[in-house]
């Protein structure tokens, strides 16, 4: 099984940059989206104009157009769907759960997740703490009751090994000690980073750049695109890669996707740390 998490900055623009094209050609069988501001008609449409009309589509658009708005797509439908978790979060479009069968018949849950960018001491901060605050609480109900993969633009990058330019951001969002506190949490609680774990110490790679100035040239960038797994899940994993474009004209969104490959009949000693073939 393949599976692709990809913040596509506007699903609308993902399809003309040729994003959702280079999503078809890695043959993946789940795709979770963030950012795809859209209403489900023109998720719907966009989606079929790039030849994925037949897949199970599970969406949680916000109800601030054009803003956020996440989504798990797969190859079989999904035996139960969940938006959010009963908060002031659940029309955000920052939150859903698909409930999927792995390849061994195995019920996984899997979530689509969009983190705040917050500001550092503004209330824009203040509602990303809220949000990460109910996502934990969450993360612990999904570890107890089974097996799941949260996927998703958390915009923190956890450790140094997670940014190129760690020391000018300490005090920026996205780096500060509070907010990498909750990966300590959540790791230590039992998830698994895949990217982390498959990915080697670092630095890097990183998943975000600005599409300002040089910064994805010297690949000035934040690993802030996760896929946590439950234990059981992550011993499936054979591989994780980051797409990263060749060049700066082939990107189609400020964000590279993360591509996690289960074989579970490979013996964990024996699975690659090196990536899944990605199609340029």
């Amino acid at each position: 099984m393949r599976l692709i998490c990809a913040n596509v900055n506007g699903v609308r623009a993902a399809l003309r940059r040729g994003g959702l094209d280079w999503l078809a050609a890695q043959s993946p069988d789940v795709i979770t989206l963030q950012e795809v501001r859209a209403d489900d008609d023109t998720l719907r449409k966009t989606l079929a104009d790039a030849g994925l009309a037949d897949w199970s589509v599970a969406h949680a658009p916000s109800v601030a157009a054009g803003r956020a708005g996440v989504a798990v797509l797969s190859r079989t439908e999904a035996m139960a769907v969940r938006v959010g978790w009963g908060d002031e979060f659940d029309l955000a479009g920052r939150w859903i759960e698909a409930d999927l069968r792995l390849p061994d018949g195995r019920p996984v849950t899997v979530v689509s997740a969009y983190v705040h960018t917050g500001e550092a001491d503004t209330p824009r901060q203040d509602e990303k703490y809220r949000f990460l605050d109910g996502m934990g609480r969450r993360l612990s109900a999904l570890l107890d009751g089974g097996e799941a993969l949260v996927t998703g633009d958390f915009n923190v990058a956890h450790r140094e090994a997670d940014i190129k330019n760690w020391r000018g951001n300490l005090k920026r969002a996205g780096f500060l000690p509070d907010e990498r506190a909750y990966l300590d949490r959540w790791l230590e609680s039992g998830w698994v980073d895949l990217g982390r774990a498959h990915g080697g110490p670092g630095p890097g790679p990183y998943t975000w750049w600005s599409w300002r100035g040089k910064a994805f040239d010297n690949d000035a960038g934040w690993r802030i695109d996760y896929v946590l797994a439950t234990p059981s899940v992550a011993g499936d994993v054979a591989s994780v890669a980051v797409g990263r474009a060749a060049e700066y004209a082939q990107r189609w969104s400020d964000h590279a996707p993360v591509v996690v490959d289960f074989d579970p009949e490979a013996p964990l000693t024996h699975r690659s740390r090196s990536a899944p073939p990605v199609v340029d």
